[in-house]
């Protein structure tokens, strides 16, 4: 069924068409209102069978998720920034115990300094936490990957992060096909653990390795990432065949064939990128674009089947690599192993700064003319960050560099009395 709804609202639907039996959570925006959705939803009984678990904290949100998920339930939770840190011990239980648990992650950035505008520092943090990472485009398809998700989860028994851009996607109103419970239902059959504490059989979980088999036993969360790998697609398949449309998978490549220049990058920032690219094409630019929708575990055969026959690539990347550059782009690197290939990292959009046409498009103009710099900072305001570099060489106690930069660029920040 059409219906124009928030990207929030459009999530909690699609979960609850899942029929989990436990949903925890502390609300954490941006992704406050698709816990508070499934909490309205389980209180008018519209989902059935299902305990909505008020915790105190994001570490007891994945804690509870680990125990109801290891007593066979459906467990879903959902969390954002400072919230994902704060549960980090337990996201790794959850992966080293195999739990098929669904998150949602509403990605936005991580302090200091405070700020609760979108970027992908939060997700990319968890990167090797043995959680499977889809990033949604659009919230048709941050909707249809939860309903994979949970399919997904199930079948290879791992935990599942679906990520969707904070407020650009968890707050817009889009018009989006939310399916039926008949054919979600189809789709995703009951939940059979592959393991589960029983007391007429029981077991430990979580307990003591020591080194003659804790590297096997880390190495089998890595065989069941390549499991997903191989899934993820099949899974895309039989979803378009059940639902109708092109959703999910490891990559979706845009205006490739004869593509000079491709852009890599994921989440909702794509939009943007094709627009412009349509517009370069419309001039005759050979360029195309290579959206990630897989992040983990990362397709590197299919990033170097597409990338292939480019002269050029540039990674766009919500996130920053601190002493280094790239997040994404290091994986990116990694499939171009021996292709000859000239690699950029551009750095934009941290903390939820605007990524303009009118910026990507002089951007892929000095890409195509080889004046891109490796590692690049859109926008970056180089007046602001060298007053500050000159203020701390010159001055010993200079104070905290963002409030200072805060009072260069005309922004006096909130004080609480």
């Amino acid at each position: 069924m059409l219906k124009q709804t928030e990207g929030s609202h459009a999530v909690a639907e699609a979960v609850g068409l899942c029929r989990p039996e436990v949903i925890c959570a502390y609300p954490i925006s941006p992704q406050t209102h698709i816990v508070e959705g499934l909490g309205e939803m389980v209180k008018a009984g519209e989902i059935g069978d299902c305990e909505f678990i008020n915790v105190e904290s994001e570490f007891a949100a994945m804690s509870v998720a680990i125990g109801s998920s290891a007593t066979g339930a459906r467990t879903y939770t959902a969390t954002a920034s400072q919230g994902l840190l704060f549960m980090c011990e337990a996201v790794y239980n959850a992966s080293g115990l195999g739990l098929p648990i669904v998150m949602t992650v509403a990605n936005r950035a991580i302090g200091a300094p405070i700020n609760i505008w979108n970027d992908h520092t939060d997700a990319l943090s968890q990167r090797d936490s043995g959680w499977i990472q889809l990033f949604a485009e659009t919230n048709q398809e941050a909707l249809d990957l939860h309903i994979q998700a949970f399919k997904l989860a199930e079948e290879v028994s791992l935990p599942v992060m679906v990520c969707m851009d904070g407020f650009i996607l968890t707050h817009a109103y889009e018009r989006v096909d939310v399916p039926t419970q008949a054919q979600v239902d189809s789709f995703l059959p009951p939940y059979e653990p592959r393991q589960v504490l029983d007391p007429t059989n029981p077991v430990s979980i979580g307990a003591m390795v020591g080194p003659e088999a804790f590297s096997e036993v880390r190495y089998l969360a890595h065989a069941k990432q390549m499991q997903a790998l191989e899934r993820i697609p099949q899974l895309a398949e039989q979803f378009k065949s059940i639902f109708g449309r092109d959703s999910g998978g490891l990559t979706h490549p845009y205006l490739l064939e004869d593509a000079d220049t491709v852009v890599v990058a994921m989440g909702s920032i794509l939009g943007t990128i094709k627009d412009t690219v349509d517009e370069l094409r419309q001039a005759g630019e050979k360029i195309g674009v290579l959206g990630i929708t897989s992040y983990r575990p990362f397709p590197l055969q299919n990033v170097r089947d597409a990338l292939q026959n480019a002269k050029r690539v540039v990674v766009i990347e919500k996130s920053l690599a601190v002493g280094i550059g790239g997040v994404l782009s290091t994986d990116v690197r990694m499939a171009m192993s021996g292709l000859q290939l000239h690699g950029h990292t551009v750095v934009a959009g941290l903390g939820g700064r605007a990524i303009t046409m009118k910026s990507l498009r002089a951007l892929f103009a000095k890409a195509t003319r080889g004046e891109l710099e490796h590692l690049t900072f859109l926008d970056l305001d180089w007046d602001v960050v060298n007053k500050q570099l000159e203020r701390e060489r010159t001055t010993r106690r200079s104070g905290p560099a963002a409030e200072s930069m805060l009072r260069d660029v005309g922004v006096i920040a909130a004080r609480i009395g």
